[in-house]
């Protein structure tokens, strides 16, 4: 007997085989689970584990490994995470995961083999990029522990090991945000760039961004109107920031939702973007996927992620400026404009969606200078655009709902 169960252990081949009765299978013949091993003793020890394990409810087969694990974590752990999380999940699981540990049984998996594992990938990933290959294993063993296919999560008695140092973000210096708007001039992600580097808007909440979402002043009417009702032969145009390409549509946070009043040079740059999207609609025919979209391909769909990294970074090249750039980095380079320029603190961080000023003090502490100054210059006189005299009459009777940016 081991514990409860009746074990028998015989010699078989080379070594020793151990079965443990676990009563008879609905068409009568026996149910014996089974272990083998080199000497009694390594199959006693075996049994004595099996039989732990079936106490506890483990119902995993011995051959249940760390790849079987992740992979039904990414099947059935992410359902309700967006597109772009799945694929980094699956993107870090393949490269990452299953090649360097994935042939491990999951039941014999040690901490020490996570912290080799993880101290490993020391030289190659950041450490952002470890804490995130470390935690879909955690996730894939607490999933399997859910479903009796493991006693412990030895991936959570492990910490996450410091990666290398990753190049930190950075942005664009005034002459360099203007050199990249020069460049953008042909490019079909003008509008794209503009609005990100005037509003500071996030990328996932650029892509999202629907014409219902901009607006134009209609004075006469006293209220805000959807352009493509009111039309671009208007003074004041705003956004409203409420969607992102993220699951279900939501920005990264309640607070995150803002009303922006945009620039001129954005709306003009929304107006060009507006005409060249009707050609390509008339092109594309009954191709077309009418999403409402600002931002979409020839053919209406929503931009990759990829695509847009790689179209700005062709911009950047032809600003002479390098190609180690990322669209992020213009909502980085909104923020170094606006506090170089003496926009109070509290007010950029309105402007990005920030809970409060510590969250921008602490992500963008390198484009924050020190205010002293309440005066404010609104991005279009930053760059040009509108004289002061517009600047300052787009001030006048400005909504408590719409920020200006």
């Amino acid at each position: 007997m081991i514990g409860k169960y009746e074990a028998t252990i015989y010699e078989e081949g080379n070594g020793y085989t151990g079965a443990i009765s676990l009563g008879f299978l609905p068409d009568g013949r026996r149910n014996r689970a089974k272990r083998k091993g080199r000497t009694k003793d390594i199959v006693k020890a075996k049994l004595k584990k099996l039989a732990d394990e079936l106490e506890a409810g483990v119902t995993s087969a011995e051959s249940y490994t760390v790849t079987d694990a992740v992979r039904d974590w990414l099947d059935k752990g992410l359902k309700d995470r967006d597109p772009d999380t799945v694929t980094t999940n699956r993107i870090l699981a393949e490269k990452h995961i299953i090649p360097n540990i994935g042939k491990a049984k999951l039941t014999k998996l040690r901490a020490d083999d996570v912290d080799e594992w993880l101290d490993g990938l020391t030289d190659k990933l950041s450490t952002r990029t470890l804490l995130g290959v470390h935690s879909i294993l955690k996730r894939s063993i607490r999933q399997a522990q859910a479903r009796d296919k493991v006693i412990r999560n030895v991936a959570e008695l492990v910490t996450t090991p410091k990666g290398k140092v990753g190049r930190p973000s950075k942005s664009l210096t005034l002459e360099q945000a203007k050199a990249v708007l020069k460049a953008a001039e042909s490019s079909e992600l003008h509008a794209y760039i503009v609005l990100s580097l005037m509003t500071g808007v996030r990328t996932e909440e650029a892509r999202a961004l629907r014409w219902m979402h901009v607006l134009a002043w209609d004075a006469k009417a006293k209220e805000w109107r959807p352009v493509a009702e009111a039309g671009f032969n208007r003074k004041r145009f705003a956004i409203y920031v409420w969607r992102s390409v993220r699951k279900h549509g939501d920005t990264k946070t309640r607070k995150s939702r803002r009303t922006l009043e945009i620039p001129k040079g954005v709306a003009d740059a929304l107006k060009v973007q507006h005409t060249r999207q009707a050609k390509w609609k008339l092109k594309a025919g009954e191709d077309w996927q009418d999403d409402n979209l600002v931002f979409c391909t020839r053919s209406g769909r929503p931009l990759d992620a990829g695509n847009v990294r790689r179209a700005f970074r062709a911009v950047t090249r032809r600003a002479d400026i390098g190609e180690d750039w990322v669209p992020r980095e213009l909502r980085h380079s909104f923020v170094s404009i606006m506090s170089d320029s003496g926009v109070p603190i509290e007010t950029i961080a309105d402007l990005v969606g920030h809970a409060g000023t510590s969250v921008t003090e602490k992500v963008y502490r390198h484009q924050l200078k020190p205010v002293i100054t309440q005066g404010a210059q609104t991005m279009h006189g930053i760059f040009g655009d509108a004289p002061e005299k517009k600047a300052r009459r787009s001030q006048r009777r400005r909504p408590a709902s719409v920020t200006s940016a």
